[in-house]
C-alpha cells in the first residue's frame, strides 16, 4: 500500500480540501499509474455535493483521468512502466454477465464499478478517483493514450466522448444521416465534432442566439435557435437522430417534432424525470424512439481514443490547478467554462 496526496470533498455543504489517502499495492492483473491529468466532470460536483443520494465521505472524484504507467503486476501483459494510459468512469464489472460478455460493461447486470465512490469487489474499500497523485486499476479497464494524441485535452474524451460516442454508434449515425444536437456544452461540443467526423449533417440546437456563431466555429451545418417557433417550425420532421445532452429538466416534445418517421431521440445528460411529460402521439403517430445511453464500454472507449487521434477531435479544455477546483466547481455552476475544465496534476505535486 502506498500514500497518495488528493483533494476531497468532506460534506455536502463544505468545499474540497487535501486529503492523503491509500492506493492498493498493485494486484497480479493492477496497473498502477502516476495521474498527469484529470478532466473535471459535472458528475464530480453532482457527487460532491450529493446531489444524487449516492455520496459517501469522503470522496475524491475525477473519472476523466490521464497518466504514466509506473509499475504493473505480475499477470499484466498489455502495459510496461512508462505508458501514457488512460482511465475513465468504470475500474471494475463482475466481467461474467451478459453485458460485461458483450464488451457493455457500463450495463453490467451485477453493477460496473464506478472510478470513485463505489465499493471495490475484492477489498470492500471505497474506490477513490482522479483528483490525486496516483490511482491502482485493474488493467482490463485501462485504456491506451493513442500517439500524438493531446494529452491534456483528451482527458474529457473518457467520460464527454464517450458518452456521445457510444450512442452514435450504437445507432449507427453515418453520411447520410441528419442529426440535431441539443445542447452546446461539453457533452454537446463534442456530440458536433463526432457526429461531423462520422459523416453526418448536424445542427445544433441552443436557446441562445449568442451560441449560433459558436456552434459553427465547432463545426455544425447549421444552428437552430429553440426559443424561436418559426425556426423550429421550419425543421419539423428533418432529423434521423437527436442527441439531447441538456442536463436539466427540459420539454423534449418540440424537439420530438423534428424527427422523421422511425427518428430517435437520445438521452445522455437528463437523470431526473422529463418534465413536462412527454406526449404519447409524438412516439405513436411516426414510431419515434426515445431512448437513452450511458457511456460506453472499454473496447468502444479505445475504439474512440483512436478515432479521435486519427481525426484530429479533441475536447476544448481550460487548465486549471489543483488548489482551483473549488472555483472551477462554482463557474461550473454557472455555466462558466468551454467546455471542459482540466487539472495539471503537476500542481497538486508542486504544492505537497
Amino acid at each position: 500500500m502506498s500514500q497518495a496526496n488528493a483533494y476531497a470533498a468532506h460534506a455536502d455543504d463544505k468545499p474540497l480540501e487535501p486529503l492523503t489517502i491509500d492506493r492498493r499495492s498493485p494486484r497480479p492483473d493492477d496497473v498502477a499509474i502516476e495521474i498527469l491529468y484529470c478532466g473535471v466532470c459535472h458528475s464530480d460536483l453532482h457527487f460532491a455535493k450529493n446531489d444524487w443520494g449516492l455520496t459517501r465521505y469522503p470522496v475524491v472524484p475525477g473519472h476523466e483521468i490521464v497518466g504514466r504507467v509506473t509499475s504493473v503486476g505480475d499477470d499484466v501483459t498489455r502495459f510496461k512502466a512508462g505508458d501514457v494510459v488512460g482511465v475513465g468512469c468504470m475500474v471494475d464489472s463482475c466481467r461474467t454477465c451478459s453485458a460485461c460478455q458483450d464488451d457493455v460493461e457500463q450495463y453490467c447486470l451485477n453493477g460496473f464499478t464506478m472510478t470513485y465512490g463505489s465499493d471495490d469487489r475484492q477489498d470492500g474499500t471505497m474506490t477513490q478517483g482522479g483528483y490525486a497523485e496516483s490511482i491502482v486499476v485493474s488493467e482490463h479497464f485501462v485504456l491506451t493514450m493513442p500517439e500524438g494524441i493531446d494529452l491534456p485535452s483528451a482527458a474529457p474524451i473518457l467520460c464527454a466522448g464517450i458518452t456521445t460516442y457510444s450512442p452514435l454508434r450504437h445507432y449507427g449515425v453515418k453520411k447520410g444521416h441528419k442529426v440535431g444536437v441539443i445542447g452546446m456544452g461539453g457533452l454537446g461540443h463534442m456530440g458536433v465534432k463526432l457526429a461531423k467526423a462520422l459523416g453526418a449533417e448536424v445542427t445544433v440546437f441552443t436557446r441562445s442566439d449568442a451560441k449560433v456563431e459558436e456552434a459553427k466555429r465547432h463545426g455544425a451545418d447549421h444552428v437552430v435557435v429553440s426559443t424561436d417557433e418559426a425556426q423550429m417550425k421550419a425543421v419539423a420532421e428533418t432529423y434521423d437522430f437527436m442527441l439531447d445532452t441538456v442536463p436539466v429538466q427540459h420539454d423534449i416534445n418540440p424537439y420530438l417534432a423534428t424527427l422523421k418517421y422511425d427518428g430517435t431521440h437520445i438521452m445522455v445528460g437528463l437523470m431526473d424525470p422529463i418534465e413536462p411529460a412527454v406526449q404519447g402521439a409524438n412516439l405513436i403517430f411516426k414510431r419515434r424512439v426515445l431512448a437513452g445511453s450511458l457511456i460506453g464500454g472499454i473496447a468502444e472507449t479505445q475504439e474512440l481514443l483512436d478515432f479521435c487521434a486519427e481525426h484530429n477531435i479533441t475536447c476544448d479544455v481550460e487548465m486549471i490547478d489543483m488548489q482551483n477546483i473549488n472555483e472551477a466547481f462554482e463557474r461550473m455552476k454557472k455555466g462558466d467554462v468551454h467546455y471542459r475544465f482540466v487539472i495539471d496534476m503537476k500542481s497538486l505535486k508542486n504544492a505537497a
